[in-house]
């Protein structure tokens, strides 16, 4: 939906749910800046027309009422559109906090805060804060990358893009021009899947790696887009992140949510503490990192090591 519309609407349905009484369409004509660049009545008439449609359409209840002047009149009763209580429970409300983490240094940062804010107020559950850590270390998900915002909008938008990329094998950036299909982040780093206009493949880029602006372009896409897109997968296979061994750690209860969802075994150990079996590989190291205080690694020993030595150069820094 163009952003032009989506304001118009929204100003519509603010006019209809802030008013006591029905209010004619020369009223709402007159309140909306839109609609008064509308031009002629036939015009205006059309665009309300429809817009109101789409309201409805939206799920918004508009009642049609005759007013005191006799004109036709339109309002939304507050107690027609009220949403059932919300309530979320203690996995539900982390995951809206951890998604809201992704919009911190981005354009939405605002939105993002409010609608949590209004989230915690209607249902989140007691002692759940999203706002608050939980340890000396937090798992985060940064949006360092300036190109994560246009290139969102262009995976939403369905808008082909360039930009220029260095290879982590090249010394130099080089053009791409592709038709992005999703963003993910693995690892603490983005990654954008889409198709490779000029290798004519599918293709995985990582953002820090792009320089420069991200210019979308016209036209439609060329190839059709995955009903799946498996940007982690694809990534872990260039780190080589193979599992043929598991690993024994301690995982502090009622935290560590994605390790629980790899573990092949869970077992309570009591005092707050649980042990888990989790596949081993490559950079298993550096995501057990992120956990901070509420993971301990019993063996193997290498992994171990590997642990205590960036946890120690964490602390130095």
């Amino acid at each position: 939906m163009a952003i032009a519309k989506a304001e118009r609407l929204m100003n519509l349905a603010l006019c209809l749910l802030g008013t006591r009484r029905p209010l004619s369409k020369r009223e709402l004509r007159e309140s909306i800046e839109a609609y008064l660049e509308a031009g002629s009545d036939d015009s205006f008439n059309r665009m309300f027309e429809r817009d109101k449609d789409d309201l409805r359409e939206l799920g918004l209840v508009i009642e049609t009422v005759e007013n005191l002047d006799g004109e036709v009149g339109y309002l939304a009763r507050r107690d027609s559109n009220r949403l059932p209580p919300i309530t979320l429970d203690a996995e539900e409300a982390a995951a809206l906090g951890l998604a809201a983490k992704v919009w911190q240094q981005a354009r939405l940062a605002g939105a993002a805060s409010g609608a949590l804010q209004k989230l915690r107020a209607a249902g989140l559950p007691e002692g759940v804060d999203p706002y608050e850590p939980h340890g000396a270390l937090e798992p985060r998900i940064p949006v360092h990358e300036a190109a994560f915002e246009p290139l969102m909008l262009a995976c939403r938008d369905r808008r082909p893009v360039t930009f220029d990329y260095r290879k982590a094998t090249a010394a130099r950036p080089g053009p791409r021009h592709v038709e992005p299909w999703a963003l993910e982040c693995w690892r603490g780093h983005w990654y954008l899947a889409g198709w490779d206009r000029d290798r004519g493949a599918e293709r995985v880029f990582r953002l820090s790696r792009i320089t420069g602006k991200v210019r979308t372009r016209s036209g439609t896409y060329t190839a059709e887009v995955p009903d799946v897109v498996t940007v982690r997968e694809t990534v872990a296979g260039w780190a080589g992140d193979i599992t043929d061994r598991t690993a024994r750690i301690r995982l502090r209860t009622g935290s560590g949510y994605p390790l629980r969802a790899k573990a092949v075994s869970v077992r309570e150990l009591g005092d707050g503490w649980d042990e888990l079996e989790i596949p081993y590989g490559h950079g298993l190291d550096a995501w057990l990192v992120e956990f901070g205080p509420d993971v301990v690694v019993l063996e193997p020993a290498e992994l171990r090591a590997d642990v205590v030595d960036r946890l120690r150069a964490v602390a130095k820094g």
